[in-house]
C-alpha cells in the first residue's frame, strides 16, 4: 500500500468519525494529514463537499503553498492557508477544524479576553499535562474573512508540534504529531467548551431558582 493511499485512507477514518459526532454543519471544516518530508505534500479536505459521506473526492494532494500538486478540477478548503503554517513551522503530522456550536459560543463569550483557560478537569491529562491542578490555554483570535490575514495572524500561536486555536465565532484548528494525537486533542477541547457551557447554564439556573 502506498503512503498517500495509507495516509488517505486514515484522514477517511478520521472524518467519519468526526461526522458521526455531527461536527461538520453545512460542509463546514476541513482536515488535514501530512503525506511527505520532503518536499513537503498533504492531503487536504476538497471545498464544499458534504463531509458526512465518503468519495473518491473528499480529499486532494497539495503542497507547501497550498496548491494541488495534480491537475485537478477540486480546489482546496478555504482554510488550507492554516494547515499550511501549521506544517511549515512545525512537525505535526495532522491538523483538523471544525465548527461546532460549544466551541464558538465559547470563542465569543472569552474572545475579548483572547484566550480561554481550563484547570482543575481530569480529561486535561489528554494534552500531556499531569501535574495537579494543571492549566490548558488555548488562544482566542478574530475571524478575519481574509484569509491570507487569518492565517498570519493564526501563526503566531503556532510553535509546538501541537496545539489549538479557536477562531472567533467560526470554530477550532487543532494540530498533532499524528491523526490520533490531533482526535484527541480535539475531543478534548470540544469536551471541556460542554462541560464548561453547561456548567455556566445550571449555575444560573440555580442563582434565579
Amino acid at each position: 500500500m502506498s503512503s498517500l493511499v495509507k495516509k488517505w485512507r486514515e484522514l477517511a477514518d478520521v472524518k467519519a468519525e468526526l461526522a458521526a459526532r455531527d461536527w461538520f454543519f453545512a460542509t463546514s471544516g476541513n482536515l488535514s494529514i501530512k503525506v511527505t518530508d520532503d518536499p513537503l505534500t498533504f492531503l487536504v479536505t476538497a471545498s464544499g463537499k458534504d463531509k458526512r459521506k465518503q468519495t473518491d473526492e473528499d480529499f486532494l494532494l497539495v503542497d507547501a503553498l497550498g496548491n494541488p500538486s495534480e491537475e485537478t478540477h477540486l480546489k482546496p478548503s478555504a482554510e488550507t492557508l492554516l494547515h499550511v503554517e501549521i506544517y511549515n513551522k512545525t512537525n505535526a503530522g495532522c491538523s483538523l477544524h471544525v465548527h461546532t456550536i460549544d466551541n464558538n459560543v465559547i470563542s465569543e463569550l472569552y474572545g475579548d479576553n483572547g484566550e480561554v483557560v481550563f484547570t482543575g478537569q481530569e480529561i486535561i491529562k489528554a494534552f500531556g499535562l499531569w501535574e495537579e491542578d494543571a492549566v490548558i490555554r488555548i488562544p482566542i483570535i478574530n475571524n478575519y474573512a481574509h484569509i491570507p490575514t487569518l492565517a498570519k495572524e493564526f501563526a503566531q500561536h503556532v510553535n509546538d508540534d501541537a496545539g489549538a486555536v479557536l477562531i472567533r465565532n467560526h470554530g477550532i484548528t487543532v494540530w498533532g504529531r499524528n491523526a490520533f494525537e490531533a482526535k484527541k486533542f480535539l475531543e478534548a477541547c470540544e469536551f471541556l467548551f460542554s462541560y464548561h457551557i453547561k456548567l455556566l447554564l445550571l449555575k444560573g439556573a440555580k442563582a434565579f431558582a
